[in-house]
């Protein structure tokens, strides 16, 4: 437990990083958007290049704080699951029930 803390700590710990295995589902799915990507960046003019660079943007921030979002929902119930799993009264049987 402690080394977990001095890692968060340190900055050590980056629960939005990820590694991307080859031929992952995940892989996959980035390497068509970033040839889509390209192919629309190839038919537009320097106006639409700009809009499209600015909508991607758009839609990485919108990611950005999903992802956070998400992350703190999760910490949140992983918190209380953990909280009811350390009361000694929370209806067990040999506690009688209910």
């Amino acid at each position: 437990m402690r080394k977990t803390l001095e890692d968060l700590y340190h900055g050590n710990i980056t629960p939005y990083e990820q590694d991307m295995a080859a031929g992952s589902e995940l892989k996959r799915a980035v390497d068509r958007v970033a040839r889509y990507e390209s192919q629309l960046t190839e038919l537009l003019d320097e106006t639409g290049q700009t809009i499209l660079t600015k909508l991607i943007r758009s839609q990485h921030e919108i990611d950005s704080i999903t992802a956070l979002e998400n992350f703190i929902l999760g910490f949140r119930l992983g918190v209380r699951i953990m909280a009811e799993c350390m009361d000694s009264n929370d209806g067990d049987i040999k506690y009688g029930g209910d």
